[in-house]
């Protein structure tokens, strides 16, 4: 019998992940100062304790002002890569590789937490011991009303922000990580350069695609030439604003192609988040953006967005749309999402998706449940 792609082996450069299921970055907005912490830990590793082949820590800053809220990881000190080197050994002793978002906010940094309002910092946050920072953008456009305004950056900027990414990539190196992906969706800074929603520059780094996506390469460009050769480079886009006169498909595919020359290895198909105005949700409502921006450019895609059950997903994959499943929510629901697909795609469960110490009790319960069904 043939095993589902879902369950098969993907080797990218010099890392071969057990399946195709992956955690996606999910921002958990309760790191101290930038630390993970123990609820960080147990998190992730719970995901790997569940057969997933690949996790992401959260959205982590590359610099202080580059965060979204107080609560963010970060990964702008040695400190922070000590806590995250922590996760990362867990995470790979126990099955699965160990990836790292790196990411910097731009104009959406400097805001509550979301169960806070996610609002703009204000005096009652400094109060608190949680002061408002100044944010960056390419220009000086508010995202929202309650948003703050940013300032627009000047090439001395960024070239700050280009060495902090050079920096954390280090850091994430040494920290031992696997994987690396670097945000541009979403509404953040580099997603920011790439939409002419956000991006009024009149400088190299603005007017047509070929300018706007300049920057967010020359981020690219820097983090591959720390991250080792033998490590997978993974880029995530917002494959479309969703508005007139916003980025389209067209000029993401051109922007994952450009990405691949320079050493990108997996674009991470999202959507949507430079405008307060959210998508028509549905189950599996970005896959079309992976399947395009796969044959379009090329290169590798992971598919994300309520892709809920393990059949959409073996048939995304068998399909062609797609080469990696990226879960967030529906893992939250189900940490277990991998050894409970091996059973509702072979019949049986692969429990030795799990550690040692998951693995004997699970099949003590399959045993268990032998003998209750033999009478």
């Amino acid at each position: 019998m043939t095993s589902p792609t879902l369950l098969s082996p993907l080797t990218v450069r010099g890392l071969t992940l057990k399946n195709r299921v992956v955690i996606s970055p999910m921002c958990q907005y309760s790191a101290i100062d930038g630390v993970v912490t123990d609820w960080h830990l147990v998190h992730l590793g719970r995901f790997a304790i569940g057969g997933a082949a690949l996790v992401f820590v959260e959205a982590t800053g590359v610099e202080a002002r580059g965060r979204i809220s107080p609560g963010d990881v970060g990964l702008w000190n040695d400190e922070q890569a000590r806590a995250l080197a922590r996760i990362a050994d867990f995470l790979k002793a126990n099955g699965a590789a160990a990836g790292i978002q790196l990411a910097h906010a731009g104009r959406k940094g400097s805001t509550r937490r979301p169960w806070d309002g996610g609002a703009e910092l204000a005096a009652g946050d400094l109060a608190k011991g949680e002061p408002p920072w100044e944010t960056l953008a390419p220009s000086a456009i508010p995202f929202a009303d309650n948003y703050p305004r940013p300032r627009a950056m000047s090439l001395a900027d960024m070239a700050e922000v280009i060495l902090a990414f050079r920096q954390a990539t280090q850091r994430a190196e040494d920290a031992g990580f696997d994987v690396v992906e670097i945000h541009a969706a979403h509404g953040y800074l580099l997603h920011e350069f790439l939409s002419p929603l956000a991006n009024h520059r009149t400088d190299q780094y603005g007017g047509d695609l070929a300018g706007r996506m300049r920057f967010p390469l020359e981020v690219v460009e820097t983090v591959r030439a720390i991250w080792p050769t033998s490590k997978p480079l993974f880029l995530r886009v917002s494959a479309s604003d969703y508005v007139d006169g916003g980025l389209i498909v067209d000029d993401t595919i051109a922007f994952a192609g450009a990405a691949k020359a320079l050493g990108v290895d997996v674009v991470d198909c999202s959507s949507g988040g430079n405008t307060p105005t959210p998508p028509t949700l549905y189950p599996g409502y970005q896959v079309p953006y992976a399947q395009a921006v796969r044959a379009g450019a090329d290169i590798a895609t992971m598919a994300v967005g309520l892709i809920l059950d393990p059949r959409q997903a073996e048939d995304i994959l068998a399909g062609g749309k797609a080469d990696l499943i990226a879960l967030a929510r529906p893992a939250l629901d189900d940490p277990n999402f991998a050894i409970h697909a091996s059973a509702f795609l072979t019949g049986a469960p692969d429990y030795g998706l799990a550690p040692t110490p998951a693995k004997s009790g699970l099949d003590r319960l399959a045993q268990s449940l032998r003998h209750i069904a033999k009478g």
